[in-house]
Order: structure tokens, then C-alpha cells, then sequence
């Protein structure tokens, strides 16, 4: 495994590292879009604000879709890079003549509603609730009904990574229901008392509760040592080399100041 670090930077060092991290736009223009895997959104949202501030005339634009999508969308040549909760398979790669680029780390947190009593599940455990075995909470010992299963569609890198971590492969319940994003998960959880799914560790807030795995629970040192094991790369991809925008949006994700943007949105800056 590569080096994993986090950015620490004074008020006066980061100032200066933002203005010439910004450098890398220096005399370029036109249009970057991007889609893909959700749990980029946010940190590359505000790297996008600060570029577009600094240079006037690039544009950027991003949307979600899932890995699977923007995979398929920057194979196609429709985006210019696609976010991705995975590396991209051996076949796509073929295909696409794709380039694939780590600019974070990331664990795939389950999370319950915030009121159910339940603090940590076992593995088995977990694999018991997802495949349908065990259907209540009262069978756990617990307060609560009928679980109800919350999971994403087959494109998302988030569920590819919980599917063999987090589960080990096992097939899940076809009474799950399917959500589309991060942000909807979180919001299906939240208004379920029985619910219980998974999102990336970055967008993880005090709406819902986040869980511990064989009583290792998510945060940044456990995802860096590897004690909590559903973690993941989080990759920016492009179909070959990227062109100059690209590269330089690459770039800045994986400089000084996307690094503490990164951080300072709960992900984990990923440097070789």
C-alpha cells in the first residue's frame, strides 16, 4: 500500500500553498465536467469554487450518477473525468484506455437510525441482516421491528466495496430497497427507525448513527491503520492521458490545498 498522509499546514503556509496551487490554471480555459461516484462531491465542489473564482473564464461542472455511470460516461467521451469509489476493472481499462488517479481514501461506514439502540455489529452479524436471515432487531437483542434494508444500485463503486468488505460477498436480500446516492441513503436512514445501510465515512454527519464492526468503529486513524477494513480509494478517471484541464484538476485534488479541502470534508488526502 501506497503512503497514506494527512496535510497539516498553518494559516500562513495554506495561504500561500492556495495561491500557488491555483497556479497549475494558470492559462488555461473552457469547460471540465465530471460524474461519477458521490462521495467526491463535495470536496471537488469546492475546489471547483475556488478555481472558477481565481480563473473567469474555466468552467466546471459535476454531477453524480454513481461509478458505474461515470465510468461509462468517460469511456464514451461524454465527461472528461469520471469519479470512481473503485478502481476501474481490467476490462474497462481495455476499453476505455482509461487512467485511473487516487486523490483520497475513504471507509464505507453502516449506518442506523439515530435513535436505535444498536452500537456494533459483528461481521456475521451484518452478514445475517443483509442476506434477510436475520429480519428483526428483537433477534439481536434490541430494540426495534423489522429491519429495513437500505443498499445501492449494482453501478456504485460504494456498493461494490461494502458488497465484498463488508459483507464478504454474500448475496443480499432482494427485500432491500435501492437508493441512489449517498446523500439519499443517509436521508432514507434518517426517516426509518428500523432502517439500517451504508454511506462513505466522508459524508457521515449527526443525522444518522454510525456503527462499529467487530467493535472497530470508522474514523480517520482506523480507515489509515486498516483496523477498520471497509475502506476504499477514491479515483479520478480519464480515457487516456487527461488533456490540460484535467490534469490540472487532478493535480490540484492531490496538492497542498485539495488535500486540506479533502480533510477538512472528512475524507482522507492520499499522497504516493
Amino acid at each position: 500500500m501506497k503512503k497514506l498522509i494527512l496535510s497539516i499546514c498553518t494559516l500562513f503556509v495554506c495561504s500561500l500553498s492556495a495561491n500557488s496551487d491555483l497556479e497549475l490554471f494558470k492559462g488555461l480555459k473552457g469547460t471540465l465536467n465530471i460524474a461519477g461516484g458521490t462521495a467526491h462531491i463535495a470536496s471537488e465542489k469546492e475546489a471547483m469554487k475556488n478555481i472558477m473564482q481565481a480563473y473567469p473564464e474555466i468552467t466546471m461542472t459535476i454531477a453524480g450518477g454513481g461509478t458505474g455511470v461515470g465510468i461509462k460516461q468517460v469511456t464514451e467521451g461524454l465527461v472528461d473525468i469520471a469519479n470512481a469509489g473503485r478502481a476501474p476493472k481490467k476490462d474497462e481499462i481495455e476499453r476505455g484506455d482509461l487512467k485511473s488517479f487516487v486523490f483520497a481514501m475513504d471507509g464505507i461506514a453502516v449506518i442506523v437510525n439515530k435513535d436505535l439502540n444498536v452500537k456494533n455489529l459483528t461481521t456475521e452479524q451484518l452478514i445475517d441482516i443483509f442476506t434477510g436471515k436475520i429480519k428483526s432487531f428483537e433477534e439481536l437483542g434490541l430494540n426495534g421491528g423489522k429491519i429495513n434494508l437500505y443498499v445501492r444500485d449494482a453501478s456504485s463503486g460504494t456498493m461494490e466495496v461494502f458488497t465484498n468488505e463488508g459483507i464478504k460477498k454474500a448475496e443480499i436480500s432482494q427485500d432491500a430497497k435501492v437508493v441512489a446516492s449517498n446523500a439519499a441513503m443517509k436521508t432514507a436512514v434518517l426517516s426509518d427507525k428500523n432502517g439500517i445501510g451504508f454511506i462513505s465515512f466522508g459524508t457521515v454527519d449527526d443525522s444518522v448513527k454510525a456503527i462499529c464492526i467487530d467493535n472497530k468503529c470508522p474514523s480517520i486513524d482506523t480507515i489509515l491503520s486498516g483496523d477498520y477494513h471497509i475502506s476504499r480509494g477514491l479515483y479520478m478517471i480519464t480515457k487516456g492521458e487527461p488533456k490540460p484541464l484535467a490534469k490540472a484538476f487532478i493535480d490540484y485534488m492531490k496538492s497542498i490545498s485539495g488535500a486540506e479541502i479533502t480533510k477538512n470534508l472528512g475524507l482522507i488526502p492520499y499522497q504516493k
